[in-house]
């Protein structure tokens, strides 16, 4: 072995991450609206960018999905952003929708969206947006005492969201520099405010504090109140000889109880429910389906080729002010070729995905298959990574609702006559259908409803069916039961 220095030519290949590519592959994985957030800010950077009115012919054609067909659609460029850089890059965060359009498969009805032009304006509707210390605040200022405002004022802001009060009176006594009893008061006159129940210390106060203002807080009512824990175990024959009444009487408490807010400040303060905007729409199609990028929700960008013209003119000879303006040219088109490759990458990935749920989109989540994102990269030539990216925060839209990408990539669940596996998604709906159509007197346990599943071609074990039951947020069988006997009696 020598040991004398020398040189050697050797060759190899890598994969060089420009600031360009990384920037496409972010793109990926942001939503129509972070895109168009995204646009903006280029828009302002770069002087030959301009944006215009959302139009169809921005986007990719419809794309018409055939589910005899092995590659439903095709599009020049998506190489470039089928890499791996998953250890390079975290995923962007979920958008914040504010409302959309249709697109123009006329998928309106199922998006969400804004309202036509000539149509209401259901947001004039709602109330002000006011916070329950803002309207508890006016109300202390026209009822207590100027002497004690201060106090009102420091026990409203101990209240949170839900009305209640937080913090023991001793320490806002203490804390204060005041006597117990005076703090008593000032709370006692907050109790008597807008929304009725608030500033209460616990759930029984909130009731109390309802009834007293409906004049039912009788000593039954003040003694059903007083062992809500009773309630809630369903245990109405002691509730019935401690508040000494009938069954009528008590069924008729219990209707009352159930017509107070339990919760009455969130009524206040709270954020309006953003809407859920789609990033593409599907639409049947003969015997396929047409998948459309919802092009309301991606703004026009076109490159002011004149402008440039025009600067460079104007600079002459300047070599810095040229060079400047040539990265903007390169940028610009950067951008309007790589928004291309991302919407043709979406639909490309959109429309396996619905080909592979055909069933679901014809007959419903029965139909629902097993799908991973290995399947749906081997089936159109590309890399789980990419596949990943393009249905993070991506919602579709169809005649059966919104539904997230993600959604349609579920587990298997082998079935019971040894044929094909089925979607976990598909055991949850069938669970749900099973326990909805349940009699009061004959509530399903778990190992019941691994019975019926089985007979429904489901092979599934009993701790999965109560985890699949808990993910529904539905009891067990004996929180049913009470719930359902708490019905009859109310």
């Amino acid at each position: 072995m020598s040991l004398a220095p020398r040189l050697d030519l050797r060759q190899s290949q890598s994969l060089v991450m420009t600031p360009q590519l990384q920037q496409a592959i972010r793109l990926l994985a942001l939503s129509n609206l972070e895109i168009e957030g995204f646009i903006a800010e280029e828009i302002e950077k770069n002087p030959l960018l301009e944006g215009g009115p959302t139009e169809a012919t921005d986007t990719p054609e419809p794309v018409a999905v055939d589910s005899d067909l092995p590659d439903a659609a095709s599009g020049d460029g998506e190489g470039a952003l089928d890499i791996d850089a998953a250890a390079a890059f975290a995923e962007d965060s979920p958008s914040d929708g504010i409302g959309g359009l249709d697109g123009g498969l006329g998928m309106g009805g199922a998006s969400g969206g804004a309202a036509p032009e000539d149509g209401p304006d259901f947001d004039s509707f709602a109330n002000p947006d006011i916070s329950l210390a803002d309207h508890l605040l006016a109300q202390a200022g026209e009822t207590v005492a100027s002497a004690d405002i201060f106090i009102a004022a420091h026990l409203i802001d101990q209240i949170d969201e839900a009305g209640y009060l937080t913090a023991p009176l001793l320490d806002v006594a203490n804390r204060l520099g005041v006597a117990l009893v005076r703090v008593e008061g000032v709370l006692a006159q907050i109790q008597t405010f807008d929304p009725t129940g608030v500033g209460a210390r616990d759930l029984a106060e909130c009731l109390a504090l309802q009834a007293k203002d409906a004049d039912r807080y009788d000593p039954c009512m003040a003694a059903l109140i007083d062992h809500l824990d009773l309630l809630a175990r369903g245990e109405l024959g002691r509730l019935k000889r401690i508040c000494r009444v009938d069954d009528e009487d008590m069924a008729d408490m219990i209707r009352e109880l159930r017509a107070y807010d339990p919760k009455p400040g969130c009524r206040y303060g709270g954020e309006a429910v953003a809407s859920v905007v789609p990033d593409l729409f599907v639409a049947a199609r003969g015997d396929g389906w047409a998948i459309e990028i919802n092009s309301a929700t991606l703004p026009r960008v076109l490159v002011n080729r004149s402008y440039y013209a025009e600067l460079s003119s104007a600079h002459g000879g300047d070599k810095a002010s040229k060079a400047w303006l040539g990265d903007c040219l390169a940028s610009a088109n950067w951008l309007v070729k790589a928004l291309d490759q991302r919407q043709r990458t979406i639909i490309k990935v959109a429309s396996e995905i619905v080909k592979q749920q055909d069933g679901f989109f014809r007959h419903g989540v029965a139909h629902l298959r097993p799908l991973t994102l290995a399947r749906v990269a081997e089936a159109i030539g590309m890399h789980e990574s990419t596949v990943s990216r393009v249905t993070s925060n991506k919602y579709l839209s169809c005649a059966r609702g919104v539904f997230e990408l993600k959604y349609f990539f579920t587990s298997a669940i082998q079935a019971a006559d040894g044929g094909d596996a089925v979607s976990a998604e598909a055991v949850k709906a069938a669970i749900r259908t099973l326990i909805g159509g349940e009699s009061p007197k004959a509530i399903l346990s778990d190992d019941t409803l691994v019975d019926l599943l089985q007979e429904k071609g489901f092979d599934i074990a009993r701790r999965t069916v109560a985890k699949y039951r808990e993910s529904l947020g539905i009891g067990s069988s004996v929180q049913r039961r009470r719930q359902k006997t708490l019905a009859g009696a109310g």
